[in-house]
């Protein structure tokens, strides 16, 4: 059965998601981070030739929303509505090319969560008895008693931080214990279906320790989907929250075209402190239900800021808002992937930002584009030249690229991301030394045609790394490429193969600065 379960997707069909944003505060790095990560392969696989469905959303339902709504004295849904919007507009704000943004609290949602419920209902995974335990209010989820520790006589969880309370009450329970032998053998014969590794070792220990039978609803609030047949109960908001993934391809309907299409999701990007969720309870479900599990779980570590986790109380949070004001979407987006190793805790600050902005965007690629498309303005009447025959430091430039393009797809199939940048920003160092090297200002007057032949192999490689670099930073990018006159739809790996494609004799607009160095204070 599980392997029935890991079934592999058509080729050209790529479903990722990012988790779906808890609303109750506002959007902060972290949910910059998981959404731009996503992104990025999301952008990559189109690039490459793929059918892609990117979903994002929020979660908005469960104690915590009820009771910030009550303190506020506001209408749950309206408040929900609000606050969700926030999120919806962080997606253009970060430049986000998401196919779809769901709501927890929309009626698609709610029947596919439903149907989940009745599913594992029939296949007698669900029991009525009592819950006693700790429970957070802040991150929705359950704690054992080690797991808890105590300061100043307040409970705590040692994994968030956040306040327990002991909860006694009526519950519905899925049977997670008789599942525990299943998802060790799912992890077993799919080695990266958790990634990066320090992740799977942390969930097959823990659930190596053992598995008990999982709360799944609550009677002691009433903002959620009710339990069918007992409406006293709302369901536990994680099996609310993560159904969300097949809400989105109009589960139940397993006809539907965008179910077929999509699902199993190729990888969900989420946070470490919601892995036990996504990488246990979910497979579990799913299995439970006979629905193919996911493909992979990646957890990404926590951003921090000057090598804390951010807190109001430390006065370090870092607002994406306020850095892409002041110094553009691109940037934190670039400067948040180069700077932080996906998978671990990233430490990030204003200072090295700059540097960043500064070193690799503005004098690396920034400058090959500037100094080359201004040369060929003052010496090519701004048109692309005539190339003629390629000498052998021309052809390692050129197929330095096509030749690493199968490398290149596989660092991003495996979510190794930072090799990836690497190694794009190895190309834009090597572009800037062959202009260096060869010197075609030296030949105007003594050989324009190796000139031009220099000038269309190095217009032809920022073509290249415009395309590899447009998922990390699509705007500058996008200047780069509608002044070659590279087209939205050759904007492919498939148009980086063919190293003749600019057509000369076309004129290249002007290229304004694309990164402005930052002044250190």
């Amino acid at each position: 059965m599980l392997n029935q379960q890991m079934s592999i997707m058509p080729k050209k069909n790529f479903y990722i998601t990012t988790p779906i944003y808890y609303p109750s505060g506002k959007p902060h790095m972290g949910h910059a981070y998981s959404s731009i990560i996503a992104d990025i392969f999301a952008r990559f696989k189109r690039l490459d030739g793929f059918n892609v469905l990117f979903l994002t959303g929020t979660d908005e339902h469960g104690l915590k929303m009820q009771r910030e709504a009550e303190k506020k004295s506001k209408d749950i849904k309206l408040f929900c509505d609000e606050l969700s919007s926030k999120f919806k507009s962080l997606t253009k704000t970060l430049n986000l090319s998401n196919d779809d943004f769901i709501r927890t609290t929309e009626k698609r949602h709610y029947n596919s969560v439903l149907n989940l419920w009745s599913l594992l209902e029939n296949s007698k995974d669900i029991y009525l008895s009592k819950y006693k335990g700790w429970y957070s209010v802040s991150d929705e989820a359950y704690y054992d008693e080690d797991e808890i520790e105590t300061k100043n006589n307040i409970k705590y969880s040692k994994n968030s931080g956040s306040k327990v309370e002991w909860v006694e009450e009526e519950s519905f329970f899925f049977k997670l214990s008789s599942w525990q032998d299943k998802l060790l053998k799912l992890y077993d014969e799919n080695p990266k279906f958790i990634l990066p590794e320090t992740r799977k070792n942390e969930v097959v220990q823990f659930v190596k320790k053992g598995l008990k039978d999982l709360s799944i609803s609550r009677t002691s609030f009433s903002w959620g989907i009710p339990v069918p047949k007992n409406s006293k109960h709302v369901i536990y908001v994680w099996l609310d929250a993560l159904t969300n993934y097949l809400s989105a391809l109009n589960f139940p309907n397993i006809d539907d075209k965008k179910y077929k299409t999509y699902w199993p999701a190729n990888v969900h990007i989420i946070g470490k402190d919601i892995l036990r969720f996504h990488a246990i309870y979910w497979p579990a479900f799913l299995m439970a239900a006979n629905i193919p599990v996911p493909n992979r779980v990646y957890g990404h570590g926590w951003i921090l800021s000057d090598q804390k986790k951010m807190s109001k109380s430390l006065g370090n949070i870092l607002d994406p808002i306020d850095i892409i004001k002041n110094f553009g979407t691109d940037q934190l987006r670039y400067y948040l992937t180069k700077e932080v190793s996906l998978g671990n805790d990233g430490n990030i600050s204003l200072d090295s930002l700059k540097d960043c902005i500064n070193n690799d965007l503005a004098n690396n690629y920034g400058n090959l584009c500037q100094r080359v498309f201004s040369f060929i303005n003052k010496n090519c009447s701004s048109k692309i030249p005539t190339f003629f025959k390629f000498g052998s430091d021309d052809k390692k430039l050129t197929f330095e690229i096509i030749d690493q393009l199968p490398k290149l797809r596989l660092l991003m199939d495996n979510q190794d991301l930072n090799l990836y940048i690497k190694q794009v920003i190895k190309f834009s160092f090597n572009a800037n030394k062959y202009f260096n090297d060869q010197a075609p200002w030296k030949l105007k007057s003594t050989d324009p045609d190796k000139m031009n032949t220099i000038l269309y192999n190095i217009l032809n490689q920022i073509k290249s790394i415009s395309i590899l670099f447009s998922p990390i930073i699509p705007e500058s990018t996008s200047k780069v490429l509608k002044a070659l006159g590279v087209e939205n739809k050759n904007r492919t790996t498939e148009y980086i193969e063919d190293f003749k494609n600019l057509k000369s004799g076309n004129k290249i607009d002007k290229l304004d600065i694309l990164f402005q160095k930052i002044e250190n204070d």
